[in-house]
């Protein structure tokens, strides 16, 4: 059974489930739907949280100290049941912890806590990983919310644009099978404002690997701020409803990559004890 918890404020309301700790629903106060609704025709995601990987492995796995495991797209986070460990009326908490399961495809001893919480018209979510273990944990981690396109407050679908905080010129990345390319190509980013168009996702998504930017704006509507996620990821399907606005700590392995985990390039190492902080925010500024 899958739990769906509810939080709010007058400004914004959201719905978060117990399947990947996922945001299932977010809508401004007058009750109109901001997030993408999972259609299957296009996709049935939703807001999924990536980890331990972000993206795809080369044959869907990873090699620690020699060995082999099967790591799937994106990692498990998004398909695991978490636990609720608090419930309040603008915040909630849940907690995913190393298991059997979780061992037979990443062997470290981690515990992840994701907690939501809404302040006035801003929806915040931050995710602790620790590291219980004795060994350091190579790791990567990356918020995938689908926002909808066209947002519901009358601009048509082709008006629609994202707005980066500072002027993005470094070549942005591809993928090829699934794998990061190493092409580079021109970035589409102009005067700081990327206008959106079916055309820039028919090679998937847009890979800025290193932007300056740590928040951008999307369709005059929506401030999406990540300052502490030093990759991010545009994504859609060529006629789909939504626009995905990804901050990431790693991305896709390279194609020529099949190294140790701990070597694979946008991983953090998380020490014996310790415990990594990521974020991001998405203010409604209407």
């Amino acid at each position: 059974m899958t739990d769906v918890i509810s939080i709010s404020s007058a400004a914004i309301s959201a719905r978060i489930s117990s399947l990947g700790a996922e945001l299932v629903q977010f809508r401004d106060g007058n009750g109109a739907d901001l997030l993408w609704d999972g259609d299957p025709a296009f996709w049935t995601g939703r807001a999924p949280l990536l980890f331990p990987v972000v993206g795809n492995t080369k044959s869907d796995r990873i090699r620690v100290s020699g060995a082999v495991y099967p790591m799937a797209r994106h990692g498990f986070a998004r398909t695991s049941r978490f636990s609720l460990l608090a419930s309040e009326a603008a915040s909630c908490t849940w907690r995913l912890e190393a298991n059997d399961e979780t061992r037979r495809r990443y062997p470290f001893e981690f515990r992840l806590e994701v907690t939501y919480r809404i302040d006035g018209g801003v929806l915040k979510m931050a995710a602790d990983l620790t590291n219980r273990g004795a060994v350091a944990m190579p790791a990567s981690f990356g918020f995938h919310p689908a926002l909808r396109w066209p947002l519901p407050y009358g601009l048509p679908r082709e008006a629609h644009e994202i707005v980066f905080e500072h002027d993005e010129t470094d070549p942005v990345r591809r993928l090829s099978g699934g794998l990061l390319s190493p092409d580079l190509h021109p970035n589409p980013v102009r005067n700081r404002v990327l206008l959106l168009d079916d055309d820039l996702f028919r090679d998937d998504a847009l890979i800025f690997d290193r932007p300056k930017s740590r928040q951008v704006l999307f369709g005059n509507a929506l401030r999406v701020s990540f300052p502490r996620m030093p990759q991010l990821g545009i994504w859609s399907k060529p006629g789909a409803g939504f626009v995905c606005i990804e901050p990431w700590q790693g991305y896709a392995s390279p194609e020529d990559f099949d190294g140790e985990l701990v070597e694979k390039p946008g991983m953090v190492l998380v020490r014996p004890g310790e415990t990594t902080e990521f974020g991001m925010s998405i203010a409604v500024e209407t």
